[in-house]
């Protein structure tokens, strides 16, 4: 199976359909004749000391991408250390040619770390691709060939990377019978029903697309978990996937629904301290890794929108994620405990949820549990202040999985282009945030032919895992290897779309959900405005709940005044964030309640800078459109033509949420919009009888 993926990348160009297919692993002839040639001097064949299945991959991987790259075919050489040989090496299968002092470092670099290096031996030059163990080798080779895909210099090369953490997961909100919640790029790729019979052609591609951007687990079910994926033929089947992920550093979870003993095994009761529980789960821990010996464990959401868990017994978080965790540790599997929750009662500030159940357990927690926290207190907003569990001083006995929403479950869907790595790096580049022990991503990927619905969705699955091997990398750096990678390196294409790229996600903020604003979807889909909303059986279900508008003003007041959920911050965020004129505006009415007319740092009211970005918003989303059609030239017809029709629906809903959101805070402003302002198209009743039943990515109803 993997040779048919192969052999489909290696034929040529014009036989494919340049539909996003391939993502960034596009390895086509490089078209300036001197790059190519520089790089055809220096790269003649490749030579691999061992055989593994890993091994194979990887230097299957080496050949294809450079006969793409270079238009030729390239070789397998029996003796490493030739002038122009690419040797792949690890601690363990290292040709005699190799230094000692590269062996040493080899050995220091970790499991999965990589050495890219030049070595000289008397008149003789040749490149090292080194790898800790088989699966840095690969890591190794994919990033070998991003240098080149990317037309960078490999004279005198000498790169050594490490991921600075051990768990880059992809978390798939995928169901069973292959819907997706927050799902936009069509079914599930997994189909549960053929496998482990049929195992599709694709699962070879998507564990591909992963090692080369270093993702190392795969969480195969939703997090609202169905406890059928336990049962033994369903283990079955995720033992095929598994052994296809293997090779190339995947590791397999599973979502466990906490009261599958009572579903499954046939208890009465689902209580963590109860000795039967305790032995259902052991015997599942073991039925696993005997068809998965390399299980990596179980995500958990409980206790949380109607999930079970532990509270259901009087038990803590802490003791259902220790009886799960100590099924697993002898097979040294992992618990990923999710800290998503809020109360079933109506809370006095949902934000305050998380931090206020979980910092009391630090130390409670078995080794083999993480905790799985989201980029913010609420819930993957346009734009929400970091997690107050994610800063330095919160839980510091106990490991911390950094959770992102590669989905753009309130960020447009599948139909908006927003690059998410600016988002994400503002939670990194936070003062004071934690060491992290892994991230957890939302995954945007479906059954659809370009995998994320928009081509541009890719970009951020590229980024997560680019981040999760390396938080420190810039935005910008990791836009423009995924611009050349998927497009061309041709300059002003890189130029323009990396600004594109850049500027999107201010874009998206500006027109839904300006100056800390939050949670003014449409209920339910999410899919456009909904500010009005305020019917729904839970108050902090309303998005009346979080902006908060009144005759007065407009935002949440979470001063010690308030909520006082600055509270939860340390110092000096606390201060800075409780501050009506130190806190930043990008954060202001989420933690401030401020008058309509009281003036901002522009001078401007708070109705008059509302406004601004609502228009400024829509405006720049028309101003992406404009850069996009400035490519036509230098875009294939396919991929230009389905961006295009996706900008179009972008501009068209940014006006909407302009317009509704402007229209529905007017009833409280009172006040007329700015002069030279365009009205809005539509009286606010036409905005709020929209209806859409039937759009993507819904939570099922169990």
């Amino acid at each position: 199976m993997r040779n048919i993926v192969l052999l489909f990348l290696l034929l040529p160009a014009a036989l494919r359909a340049e539909d996003g297919y391939r993502l960034w692993l596009r390895f086509d002839k490089i078209g300036d004749p001197k790059i190519r040639a520089d790089y055809d001097s220096r790269l003649k064949n490749w030579y691999s000391p061992g055989a593994s299945a890993t091994l194979d991959i990887a230097a299957r991987e080496l050949q294809t991408g450079l006969e793409g790259l270079l238009g030729h075919a390239v070789g397998e050489s029996k003796t490493a250390g030739n002038a122009g040989t690419i040797v792949l090496a690890t601690p363990g299968q290292a040709p005699p040619a190799l230094p000692g002092a590269l062996l040493a470092r080899l050995q220091k670099i970790g499991k999965e770390g990589f050495l890219l290096c030049t070595v000289r031996a008397g008149n003789r030059q040749f490149l090292v691709i080194g790898g800790g163990s088989d699966v840095g080798v690969l890591y190794g080779v994919f990033h070998f060939l991003r240098l080149l895909q990317t037309h960078q210099s490999i004279t005198d090369l000498d790169v050594e990377s490490a991921p600075k953490s051990a768990l880059r997961l992809l978390n798939h909100w995928d169901n069973l019978d292959r819907t997706v919640e927050r799902g936009y790029a069509g079914a599930s790729i997994w189909d549960w029903h053929r496998l482990p019979d049929y195992t599709d052609p694709r699962y070879v591609a998507y564990a591909r697309a992963n090692a080369s951007i270093g993702i190392n687990g795969a969480a195969l079910t939703n997090v609202n978990a169905n406890a059928l994926v336990l049962r033994g033929d369903y283990l079955e089947k995720t033992k095929a996937l598994a052994d296809i992920f293997r090779p190339y550093g995947i590791r397999v979870f599973l979502t466990a629904r906490f009261s599958a003993p009572i579903e499954l095994g046939g208890l009465p009761t689902a209580d963590p301290l109860d000795p039967a529980v305790q032995a259902w789960w052991k015997n599942k821990a073991a039925e696993i890794y005997g068809l998965i010996p390399d299980f990596g464990g179980f995500v958990v959401k409980a206790n949380s929108e109607g999930q079970p868990g532990p509270q259901h017994y009087g038990r803590s978080h802490a003791e259902g994620a220790n009886l799960l965790a100590r099924s697993l540790a002898p097979h040294g599997g992992l618990v990923i405990w999710r800290a998503f929750v809020y109360s079933n009662e109506q809370p006095e500030d949902r934000v305050k949820q998380a931090f206020s159940e979980f910092d009391p357990l630090d130390g409670q927690f078995d080794k083999n549990v993480l905790i799985q926290v989201k980029n913010g207190p609420l819930d993957f907003q346009p734009r929400e202040p970091i997690h107050p569990l994610l800063l330095a001083g919160a839980m510091p006995r106990t490991p911390a999985v950094l959770e992102l929403q590669i989905t753009q479950e309130y960020l447009g869907q599948a139909n908006h282009l927003v690059f998410l790595a600016p988002m994400w790096k503002e939670v990194l580049a936070t003062g004071g945030h934690r060491a992290l022990d892994g991230f957890a991503g939302v995954s945007n990927i479906g059954s659809d032919r370009n995998w994320t619905g928009h081509l541009f969705g890719q970009a951020n699955w590229y980024a997560y895992g680019r981040l999760a091997w390396d938080d420190a990398l810039p935005a910008e750096q990791i836009a423009g290897e995924w611009t050349r990678m998927t497009f061309s390196n041709d300059p002003a294409l890189v130029s323009t779309l990396v600004g594109l790229l850049l500027g999107s996600h201010e874009t998206c903020v500006d027109y839904m959900a300006p100056l800390g604003l939050a949670h003014l979807m449409a209920t339910g889909h999410h899919y456009g405005p909904g500010p009005w909303v305020n019917d729904l059986p839970r108050a902090d279900w309303n998005p009346t709940y979080f902006h908060r508008a009144d005759s007065l003003g407009l935002g949440f007041d979470r001063t010690p005044n308030g909520s006082n959920a600055v509270g939860q911050y340390p110092a000096p965020l606390r201060e800075q964030y409780a501050g009506r004129h130190s806190c930043p505006e990008k954060y202001l009415l989420w933690f401030h309640h401020v008058g309509w007319t009281e003036r901002l740092q522009s001078g401007r009211t708070l109705w008059e800078e509302l406004c601004r970005h609502y228009t400024g918003g829509a405006n720049a989303a028309a101003a992406m459109r404009q850069s996009w059609q400035t490519l036509q030239a230098k875009i294939d017809p396919e991929r230009f033509a389905q961006v295009s029709q996706l900008l179009d629906i972008q501009v068209k809903e940014a006006r909407w949420w302009r317009d509704a959101c402007l229209s529905y805070f007017q009833t409280f402003s009172k006040l007329p919009f700015p002069e030279g302002m365009e009205t809005p198209g539509h009286p606010l009743e036409v905005y709020q009888h929209l209806d859409y039943p039937f759009a993507p990515g819904i939570r099922p109803r169990w």
